[in-house]
């Protein structure tokens, strides 16, 4: 347990350094626009207060009206040479900040009251890659769909929900990181995902909220369709075995992954974001719907088990909630999933 949260905290760490460092290139960003409006703006006002003597100058009959009109075209023309200048300076900071961005460089300055110091770290391939320059960190998009229920004293036999109505939606992404330099058996995959869990009940029923408890009851009004989901933000832990293996090529080891059978084993744990029913309803040929948002007593943090098998970027896929469904109900319920699982490099 101890070692999962070890690696839940890492996975988190990686996803604060890559916010923070978005946020600082967007305010870098909009710091070189404030600073290209200052120099515009800073040059219009003394470019005014110039013509402005001119003018007072002018008024005076220090100068004629011809000298005058020449100062202002030249007092023009230096003022343009002068913000050509900045702005290009200006410009060409923005465009090497945003090639950097590009190049998935960072740079932070940490200031003090004697000096500024320049601190740069990579956030690209780069950074997975080992001192061979070998990518040990791959990422993959998930996606996941199939059949939902729960699991009512140990067993899902005689349910209480529509067994082929009742699906589970599953998408987010996913770190896969070699575990071994010399071998691609063993990785340790890791990432962040959306549960979608859908029920749909029986013989017309629906969940009502009595308070401390949530229960299953017969609608007096035929629904055409009742569903109840849940909508959770895990983050995902899995052992995983690719067989996927290694090739030579130009004299140098390829390692292979999503290529082969995989095998993965793990667990997830998050929290439940959103719990509604929808209600359809079909009443002398008009159509309504109604959707119900709130608590449902249902438990705020989700953990469970989770496993997959397949082969390439296909594979068969469950999951279990360790969790009960509920919070007070007399018998425990727990969600269980089961279905197709894609892992896109």
């Amino acid at each position: 347990m101890k070692s999962i949260t070890l690696y839940l905290a890492l996975f988190l760490a990686s996803i604060l350094c890559k916010v923070y460092a978005q946020s600082d290139f967007t305010s870098r960003l909009n710091d070189l626009s404030l600073k290209m409006e200052k120099a515009i703006t800073d040059e219009k006002a003394q470019l005014a207060n110039q013509l402005e003597a001119v003018n007072n100058q002018l008024t005076f009959g220090t100068i004629t009206e011809a000298e005058a009109e020449t100062k202002k075209k030249q007092l023009a023309t230096e003022s343009a040479a002068r913000l050509d200048e900045k702005l290009a300076e200006i410009d060409q900071e923005r465009n090497s900040l945003i090639q950097n961005k590009i190049d998935g460089k960072t740079e932070f300055a940490k200031s003090d009251s004697t000096k500024t110091k320049n601190y740069k770290f990579q956030l690209s391939s780069k950074s997975l890659r080992n001192k061979n320059g070998e990518l040990r960190t791959t990422t993959q998009f998930v996606f996941a769909i199939g059949l939902n229920n729960v699991v009512t004293n140990g067993s899902i036999a005689n349910s209480d929900f529509r067994v082929y109505k009742s699906r589970f939606y599953e998408w987010g992404f996913t770190y896969n990181t070699r575990l071994d330099k010399n071998s691609q058996l063993f990785h340790l995959k890791y990432g962040l995902s959306l549960q979608y869990n859908d029920l749909r009940p029986t013989d017309n029923r629906y969940f009502v909220d009595n308070g401390e408890t949530t229960d299953l009851v017969v609608n007096p009004v035929q629904q055409q369709d009742a569903r109840f989901r849940n909508v959770n933000l895990v983050l995902p832990v899995h052992f995983e075995l690719d067989f996927s293996g290694t090739q030579e090529k130009d004299g140098k080891k390829i390692f292979n992954s999503h290529n082969s059978f995989r095998l993965g084993l793990g667990g997830y744990t998050g929290l439940n974001v959103r719990s509604k029913l929808v209600q359809k309803f079909d009443t002398d040929g008009y159509e309504s719907k109604v959707v119900t948002k709130g608590d449902w007593n249902t438990n705020n943090f989700i953990y469970g088990l989770s496993a997959y098998i397949g082969y390439g970027e296909i594979s068969l896929y469950a999951k279990y909630d360790l969790n009960p469904l509920f919070q007070n109900n007399a018998v425990d319920q727990r969600n269980i999933s089961m279905g197709i699982r894609f892992d896109m490099n």
